[in-house]
């Protein structure tokens, strides 16, 4: 997900996409761990997925 989509998000929907990546993160690391993991990549991208919904919560609560 780019900056640019995640910038025309609310607030509650960048809370939920927060949570959402943060859940795939964990199905991620428990795929890493029994080592069942196919897209090692993606584990990357998600923590920074998750950094620019918490960027973006963070320039809006300064903005209001």
């Amino acid at each position: 997900m780019t900056y640019k989509e995640i910038k025309e998000l609310t607030a509650p929907e960048l809370t939920v996409k927060g949570r959402d990546f943060r859940q795939e993160l964990f199905n991620l690391r428990l795929q890493q761990s029994t080592a069942r993991m196919e897209k090692s990549h993606r584990l990357s991208a998600i923590r920074r997925d998750i950094a620019r919904c918490e960027t973006r919560l963070s320039e809006l609560s300064k903005k209001s």
